[in-house]
């Protein structure tokens, strides 16, 4: 073994990770940038709380409110969740390089696989905790709007002479619109879904130092996620069996690269009142797994390269 092999820090090292993380969780919660996305999320959140206009309508008539408020706040919490991944994971490595923060790190040294995945999980810390608010959130807006429904349809049920049996089964109806397991599997596919663009995010701030590029760029793949598979099935109906083929072996060789953003879509059914299976949740959790290490590797492909 060299004497320069000797001296190289080992990979991965959970200590070193860590403290990385902690310290990009620190400087991302400093800037007042993210403020603005936070207070317009618990605004829209916050709002489920009163009666609005989204709430009048004869779709929201009962159990409706329910929905319109998961709805809206699995809505939101997945707008603010891939903005938040995006852009924070875009700013970190310029600032470091403008702030020469990164020249301090690696020449302690650190391995710069260890720095990127400090980094990123800094980032996705800073989302699971933004998240686990706007949770703790939306699940106090449907428990004091889930019982608010219940005694009014109660009471309603009753003034028709409804048989205690129906009126059982309208309950239940009722409270499956409400806080749930699936609901909170709703949530972890939100999450799982920002991990991905996050670690698109920081693939992409190794090619370029410009975080206008980086976050241009990781919208388009983002948006490229969620049309690959209505391309697909298009271009089956449209094509001969031989053209579909190739489609197929096409797609199979983008997905590889763009994740499928629609297999995250589950919270569509959880919306409606639904049970997400445990095993839909796993395979999200494997998909979201294979790309985090596809693009954190590639990151460090790309990073080790560098000069600084």
């Amino acid at each position: 073994m060299t004497e320069a092999a000797a001296k190289r820090p080992p990979f991965l090292r959970a200590r070193r990770i860590g403290v990385i993380a902690r310290h990009a969780f620190t400087q991302l919660v400093r800037m007042k940038v993210f403020y603005f996305l936070a207070v317009f999320a618990v605004i829209l959140l916050a709002s489920n709380l009163i009666d609005l206009p989204q709430h009048a309508g004869p779709e929201s008539v009962g159990a409706g409110v329910l929905r319109s408020i998961k709805s809206w706040s699995l809505g939101t919490m997945t707008l603010f969740s891939v903005v938040l991944g995006i852009t924070a994971t875009a700013l970190l490595l310029p600032k470091d390089v403008e702030d020469r923060t990164l020249y301090t790190i690696l020449a302690k040294p650190v391995p710069r696989l260890d720095y990127l995945a400090g980094k990123l999980l800094g980032v996705l810390l800073l989302v699971l905790v933004s998240l686990a608010l706007m949770d703790a959130l939306m699940t106090g807006a449907l428990h004091l709007r889930t019982g608010r429904v219940l005694e009014q349809q109660t009471q309603l049920a009753q003034a028709q002479g409804w048989p205690a049996e129906e009126i059982a089964a309208m309950r239940t109806d009722t409270l499956a619109q409400g806080p749930s397991w699936s609901l909170q599997g709703a949530v972890a596919a939100v999450f799982l879904r920002a991990v991905v663009m996050a670690a698109v995010a920081l693939l992409l701030s190794t090619f370029s130092t410009s975080t206008l590029f980086t976050v241009i760029v990781s919208f388009l793949v983002y948006f490229i996620g969620h049309f690959q598979a209505d391309a697909l099935d298009f271009a089956r109906q449209s094509g001969h069996a031989g053209q579909s083929q190739s489609a197929r072996l096409l797609a199979g060789s983008v997905a590889l690269v763009f994740p499928n953003f629609q297999i995250f879509n589950v919270i569509d059914a959880v919306i409606q009142g639904a049970v997400l299976p445990l095993a839909a949740l796993a395979k999200l959790a494997a998909v979201t797994g294979y790309y985090f290490i596809l693009y954190v590797l590639s990151s460090w492909f790309v990073f080790a390269k560098k000069e600084f």
